[in-house]
Parts: structure tokens; C-alpha cells; sequence
């Protein structure tokens, strides 16, 4: 059986309490998740836990229940939402049905209807994970596949086999639009080590296009499909800096479909380019992008230019397979993973039953392969510092023992580089951030999405490493520092509460007490009291 979860929002508790105690909330397939005394602390908590359902009274401080529903509708358009109110005016009502509101419920309300009220909303939730998930649907769509023109079309296109003066036949002959006038790769990996129990991971793929579809192909004007294991989305859009705003909108469809199918799903985001023909080199840093999910984790986006160290020239090529892994564990794996590369690269068949000369070959062709990692990767040039003639020489002189110890000894060097050249870097923007924090505090529009479009980075890139590097999250942050220069202000001036409440970024000084309250425990006045009292007697 299905089990939802419920947020509820009143500011009088005891409203709240008599609610919880009047359900059996296990019997009708619910669990109350918690409960918010005014809007902005409820939005917070959707946004942290996205219930699938939110009943919410509308006079509220802050923020009313109808703010509150038009910013749950327009960010979580899954969630279903109740108004419970003592208000029976026609206005509210007529809001309620524009915002798609499941209920609007007058009090007082009683045990019984408000049964029924959530034994129907739990049949339609059923009702709606029921058509995600069935099969006989999803074969259905499965079935529905490209034109085999489009996918072939399609597949050339990301492996740069149309020349350029051909792309606008092929498209005028395959009746596609690719307006721009920037484009950008996307792909999307779905994990076949978690599927839902009952469900075919190959219909479970197709679920996941056709949620690709559905929540990105429209806003986007993307191309879906699927190709080599993955599905393929080609994004449109006006301007390079949408960039930004497509990574958080893939990195919340990540979470989406995690939450509704059950699928763990990670998105990789290309380089953006200007023309179809740069698609294949989009394509190639998408793929790249999604492969690092090994260190960012899963069901999330990974944008390539802001997770991925940037590579100033092509991939390493080499025919050896194994050196090819050996390079991959260099940039993804682990000390343990590349000291087991480096030990099946060397003993494998390049490197046996081989005349002396081909084993001269074989050191030169690892050294200039080691050479080209280092400038692909703009690894300082202090972790390869012989020159080339004499490491030549020297490493034909080692044993095979040897050979092992040196190889390894600089693959884990290369490794250390990558991971100091990403912290380096998370730690240059987060350093920024606090910067711009300090100097613009008292701007009331400080936000989130402003700090990210000064830094250049998308809201989900910024704000899991900000939480990571500083234990809070943005706005956790910014409040606790507007807090702590408010009450040095509180202490070293005769301010009154509501000009202190301008000066650290807040126009509604109710609001700043609440905030204050919240963090020290007392209000501000009472907390100027305690502390020039506790200093006047100190002097005494």
C-alpha cells in the first residue's frame, strides 16, 4: 500500500495538534511529516522534504496560504493542497479553484470529513503513481519509437559524422526544427542496480524518457531519445546563461522521478555551442559530465564546466584499453582502484613475452601518454618534471618492480592534483560568497538565485557544495550572519529595533523578531536588556 506524507500549516498549535489527534492517519495511508506555524517556515519545509500533500490555513504571518499555494503550485506541481479556513468568501474560493486546490474546507472542521477528505485524495494519489507505473503503458510507449531516419540523424549528429553544410538538408528532409540559437547535450543515466520491485528495467528506462520528455522536452524545445544506454535530450535555448537555469531544472527532474518511479537517475550537461554541428563536442562533455557521478553522487545534475575540471584539448587516445581505465581511475577512482590499474596495465600483454625493441616502444608510448593526461588535464607541470630523454633512459633501466613503483607513485600524484585543483576551486566561490555576504548584507533582496548569477553557477551545483564546505545551507548562512550583526548593533547602539532591522536586510521588523527569537531565544529588546544589564553589573 502507498503511503503519503502531509504537511500541515496553521500558526495556532493547538488548531495543528486537534487535527493530528482527530485522524487515524496510518489507516487512511498517510503520515504527518510535520507542521509550520506560518508560510516561510512552511515553504522551507517543502522545499527541504516536498510532501505529497500540503493543508495549510490562510491568515497566516509572513506569508498566507494563498502565497504559500502559489509558490508550492509553481515550484512542486505534484504536491496536492487542502485550504482549511474560517474564511467563506467567494474571492478566496475562486483563488483556491485557479491554484488547483484539491480542498477548500471550512472550520471547524470534524474527524469524519476530514476522513473523507483524505480517503478520496488518497485514491487519486493512487490513481496517479498507478498510470506512472503501469506496465501495459509503458509497453505502449516503448513501442512508439523514433523514425528510424530521426534516430540514425540523430546518432550521427553526436558522433560528428554530418558535415556541416549537410545539417540543413538532413533537417529540412526530416521536418525538424532546431530554432537555437544556443544549444546544449544533455544525458540522462538511469541506475539498473535500483529498480523498483516488479518493474522491468527496461520498461523502467522508458518511464524515465517518457518523464524526460514530458517535464524538459516542452520548457527546453528538446530533442529525446534514446542512444548507446542513455537517453539523449538536445536543449534549446535563447542565451548562454540559461545554462545555469537548465541545470537546476534537470537537477530537480532528477529528484522528481526518484520520488515518483522510484528511478535513480543522474543528468550529465554538456558544453553549451552555437550551431548543431558543435552538438558532437556538447555530447562528448555531457557523457564525460555523468561519468563523474562516481564522486558528485547520483540522482542529481552535473554540469560540466562547473563540476568537471576543464580539459584544454582533446581526450587522451591510446589503443590500449587498459591504460585508457588505468587514466579514468587517475580522474575517478580511488588510491585502492589505481594501484590495481596501474598493476593490470603493466602486466598485461604490452608489456610480456615482447622483443627489446617493441618494450622501448611500449615505454615511449606511455610516456607520451602520460605527458598528454597532464596537458589535458592542466596538471602543474612540478608532477612531471624530467625531461623526456632522461626519464626515457632511466625508466628502460628499471626492473619491473620498479617500473610498478614509479608508475604508481605518479598516477596517485596526478590523482592528488585533480581532487586539490576541485577543492581549490568549490573553495574559491564558496570564499566569494561569504565575501559578498559581508558587503551586502543589508540588501533585502539578497537571495539565493542572486549570489548564483553574480558567481555564474547554478542553485544546485552551489548550494550542495556550500552545505557540504560550511555545514548550513545559503540562506541558513546569510540569516545567521544578518542575526549576529544585528545583535552587535542591539549592543552597541541606541537603535531602536525596527532601524536595526533595516540595516541588516529586513523591511518587516515582525519578521526580524520572529528570526531573532528564533535563533537567540528571546526578543530583541529583552536580549539588549539582559546583555547592558549583565554589563552594567560586570563594571560594578
Amino acid at each position: 500500500m502507498n503511503k503519503y506524507t502531509v504537511l500541515l500549516v496553521d500558526d495556532e498549535e493547538e488548531v495543528i495538534r486537534g487535527i493530528m489527534k482527530k485522524l487515524e492517519w496510518e489507516k487512511l495511508g498517510f503520515s504527518v511529516a510535520g507542521y509550520a506555524c506560518n508560510g516561510v517556515k512552511a515553504l522551507e519545509m517543502v522545499e527541504e522534504n516536498q510532501p505529497d500533500v500540503v493543508m495549510t490555513d490562510i491568515k497566516m504571518p509572513y506569508m498566507n496560504g494563498m502565497e504559500l499555494s502559489h509558490h508550492i503550485k509553481t515550484q512542486f506541481p505534484a504536491t496536492k493542497i487542502l485550504i482549511f479556513t474560517g474564511f467563506d468568501e467567494f474571492e478566496y474560493a475562486k483563488e483556491a479553484v485557479h491554484l488547483e486546490v484539491e480542498e477548500y474546507i471550512l472550520k471547524p472542521v470534524n474527524s469524519a470529513e476530514l476522513t473523507q477528505v483524505f480517503t478520496q485524495l488518497k485514491s487519486k494519489l493512487d490513481l496517479e503513481i498507478s498510470e506512472k507505473r503501469n506496465v501495459e503503458t509503458l509497453e505502449k510507449y516503448y513501442l512508439e519509437s523514433l523514425p528510424f531516419l530521426r534516430a540514425n540523424f540523430y546518432s550521427m549528429l553526436l558522433e560528428g559524422r554530418i558535415r556541416e553544410e549537410e545539417i540543413s538538408r538532413y533537417l529540412e528532409e526530416y521536418q525538424l526544427s532546431f530554432a537555437g540559437p544556443y544549444y546544449c547535450c544533455l544525458v540522462v543515466h538511469t541506475s539498473v542496480s535500483h529498480v523498483p520491485e516488479g518493474m522491468n528495467p527496461v520498461l523502467l528506462t522508458t518511464s524515465v524518457r517518457k518523464q524526460a520528455k514530458e517535464r524538459l522536452g516542452e520548457r527546453w524545445q528538446a530533442k529525446v531519445f534514446p542512444y548507446l544506454e542513455n537517453i539523449v535530450l538536445i536543449a534549446q535555448m535563447s542565451c548562454e546563461s540559461e545554462i545555469t537555469e537548465l541545470t537546476d531544472d534537470c537537477d530537480r527532474f532528477c529528484k522528481y522521478v526518484s520520488h515518483v518511479i522510484g528511478a535513480v537517475v543522474t543528468v550529465g550537461v554538456g558544453e553549451v555551442c552555437g550551431n548543431v554541428a558543435g552538438l558532437a563536442k556538447s555530447y562528448g562533455s555531457a557523457r564525460t559530465a555523468v561519468s563523474y557521478r562516481v564522486i558528485y553522487g547520483v540522482s542529481r545534475a552535473i554540469n560540466m564546466k562547473e563540476n568537471v575540471p576543464q580539459e584544454t584539448g582533446p581526450q587522451e587516445q591510446t589503443d590500449d584499453t587498459r591504460l585508457s581505465y588505468l587514466f579514468k581511475m587517475i580522474r575517478l577512482g580511488s588510491e585502492e582502484d589505481i594501484t590495481e590499474a596501474v598493476s593490470g596495465y603493466l602486466h598485461q600483454a604490452a608489456f610480456q613475452d615482447r622483443s627489446l625493441k617493441q618494450y622501448h616502444v611500449d615505454i615511449m608510448e606511455l610516456i607520451s601518454a602520460l605527458y598528454r593526461f597532464t596537458v589535458n588535464q592542466e596538471i602543474a607541470a612540478e608532477v612531471f618534471p624530467e625531461n623526456m630523454k632522461e626519464l626515457y633512459a632511466r625508466l628502460l633501466d628499471m626492473d619491473a618492480e620498479a617500473l610498478q613503483s614509479w608508475l604508481t607513485d605518479i598516477s596517485l600524484s596526478f590523482h592528488k592534483e585533480l581532487l586539490d585543483a576541485r577543492n581549490q576551486s568549490a573553495r574559491s566561490f564558496i570564499t566569494k560568497a561569504k565575501d559578498y555576504v559581508q558587503n551586502n548584507y543589508t540588501d533585502e533582496s539578497l537571495s539565493l538565485d542572486g549570489i548564483c548569477q553574480v558567481l555564474g553557477v547554478s542553485n544546485s551545483y552551489f548550494s550542495t557544495v556550500f552545505k557540504k564546505k560550511t555545514g548550513k545551507s545559503f540562506i541558513g548562512y546569510l540569516t545567521d550572519y544578518r542575526m549576529d550583526q544585528a545583535s552587535r548593533l542591539l549592543i552597541e547602539t541606541n537603535d531602536k529595533s525596527y532601524m536595526i532591522a533595516k540595516q541588516v536586510g529586513y523591511t518587516d521588523p515582525n519578521y526580524f523578531s520572529y528570526v531573532f527569537k528564533r535563533r537567540f531565544g528571546v526578543s530583541p529588546s529583552r536580549y539588549r536588556t539582559e546583555h547592558i544589564e549583565g554589563d552594567s553589573s560586570g563594571e560594578r
